[in-house]
C-alpha cells in the first residue's frame, strides 16, 4: 500500500513536444499538463497545430522530440492501440456496413469481449445516449446527430480514461451541435474521463472546457479558464481571436494621479488602472461599446464622436454601424436612432485590452 498522500499522476503530461513534417516544424516545444477528469479545449485557427497535437497524443503522428506521459507512463514511442484512449473524429468514421450494435461494440470485440457482454454494455451506452432500440439499425439510416452519438458511444464503450475529440460537432447543424455539446459535457461529468477537445469554435470551447488552450503557429499562445482567457487575453493575437477584433489607437501618459489616456483630438481621460505607458492599441468587442452624446464626458470612459451610417433590427435590440473618420464600429442599443445622426461611441477603459503599439504603420482596418 502506497503513502496516503501520494500525488496523483497527471492524466496527460506533454513535455516540450516537437513534431515535424519533413523539414517543416509544426509543433515548437509544446508543454501541457491535464489533470484526471479535466476537460481541455484546444482552440485555434486552421494550420495552428491543434489537430497535429491531438494526433500526436493519440499516436497517429510521430513526435520528433519531447515526451508524452499518460498517468506517469511515457507513451511517445507506443502505437495508438496501446495508449488506452479513445478518439472521436469530425467525419464520424463509422463502418457503413455495420449496425449500431456492430459499430458501438467494435472496440470491445477487438478486445475479446464475449457477445453477450458486448450486447449488455452497448445497451447501457445507448441508453445514456438516448439511442435505445436502435441496436440493429444500419448507421446509414441515421441522422447526423444520431451518427455522432453512435461515434461517441463507440468511444465510451471501451471505458477509456482519456477521450480525444477532433472537431466532432462541426458537421452538425446549429441546434444539434448545441444539444450534443451539453450531452458530451454531462457524460464527462458523470463518467469522469479526461477529455481534450480540438475546435476552432470559440463558443464551443467556452461552454464545454474547464481550461482553454489557445494555439498559434505551433505554440501555446495562452491557457487558462474560459473567463481568464476571455477577460484577460495576454496578447493582441489572443484578444482578437477571442472576439476583441475592433481596435483604436490611444496615447497613455503618466501623471501624479495615475495616467492620462488620450484618444484623438478630444480631452484626455484620467485613469488609475494599470496600463502600458506610451502609444497603445486598444482591442475591444462590439458589446463593450455603447451610444452616447457626441460631446459626453464620462468618468472612466472614452467617448469618440461619430455618425450612425447603418441600422438593423436583429431582434431584441437595434444594431448600428457608427463611422468615426474612415473606421466603422458596430454597436447595439435598445433605442431607435435616425441614420446620419451624430453620436458618441462610448468605450469604458476597464473593458479595453491595451497593448503597446507595435509600430506607427500597423494596420487595424
Amino acid at each position: 500500500m502506497g503513502p496516503v498522500n501520494a500525488p496523483v499522476a497527471a492524466a496527460i503530461d506533454i513535455d516540450h513536444l516537437q513534431v515535424s513534417y519533413g523539414s517543416q516544424q509544426v509543433l515548437h516545444g509544446v508543454s501541457l499538463t491535464v489533470q484526471p477528469g479535466e476537460f481541455i479545449a484546444i482552440l485555434g485557427s486552421s494550420g495552428c497545430g491543434k489537430t497535429t497535437l491531438l494526433r500526436t497524443i493519440a499516436g497517429f503522428q510521430k513526435a520528433s522530440g519531447g515526451a508524452i506521459r499518460l498517468f506517469g507512463r511515457d507513451v511517445v514511442a507506443m502505437p495508438p492501440e496501446k495508449r488506452g484512449m479513445a478518439m472521436m473524429f469530425q467525419s464520424y468514421a463509422l463502418w457503413p456496413h455495420m449496425t449500431v450494435l456492430g459499430n458501438v461494440g467494435y472496440g470491445l470485440r477487438l478486445r475479446g469481449v464475449g457477445k453477450d457482454e458486448i450486447r449488455a454494455r452497448v445497451a447501457g451506452v445507448l441508453k445514456m445516449l438516448n439511442l435505445s432500440g436502435l441496436e440493429d439499425r444500419k448507421v446509414t439510416n441515421l441522422s447526423g446527430g444520431q451518427r455522432q452519438r453512435v461515434a461517441l458511444g463507440r468511444a465510451l464503450a471501451i471505458e477509456p480514461d482519456i477521450l480525444l475529440l477532433d472537431e466532432p460537432l462541426s458537421n452538425l447543424d446549429a441546434k444539434v451541435r448545441i444539444q450534443l455539446r451539453s450531452e458530451i459535457k454531462a457524460l464527462q461529468n458523470r463518467l469522469g474521463f479526461t477529455a481534450i477537445h480540438v475546435t476552432h469554435d470559440r463558443e464551443e470551447a467556452m461552454t464545454m472546457a474547464d481550461r482553454i488552450v489557445v494555439m498559434d503557429a505551433g505554440r501555446i499562445a495562452q491557457m487558462g479558464t474560459p473567463k481568464e482567457v476571455f477577460d484577460r487575453p495576454n496578447s493582441p493575437f489572443v484578444a482578437s481571436f477571442m472576439g476583441a477584433e475592433n481596435t483604436i489607437h490611444l496615447d497613455v501618459r503618466s501623471n501624479s494621479a495615475g495616467v492620462e489616456v488620450q484618444a484623438g483630438p478630444g480631452p484626455s481621460i484620467r485613469w488609475d488602472g494599470e496600463v502600458p505607458v506610451g502609444p497603445v492599441t486598444a482591442y475591444f468587442r462590439d458589446d463593450v461599446a455603447s451610444l452616447d452624446a457626441p460631446d459626453a464626458r464620462r468618468d472612466g470612459s472614452i467617448v469618440l464622436p461619430g455618425t450612425i451610417t447603418q441600422r438593423t433590427y436583429p431582434g431584441g435590440h437595434y444594431r448600428y454601424v457608427v463611422a468615426i473618420g474612415d473606421r466603422h464600429f458596430t454597436v447595439t442599443d435598445d433605442d431607435y436612432h435616425e441614420l446620419d445622426r451624430p453620436v458618441g461611441l462610448r468605450l469604458p477603459l476597464a473593458s479595453l485590452h491595451l497593448f503597446p503599439s507595435e509600430s506607427k504603420g500597423e494596420n487595424h482596418a
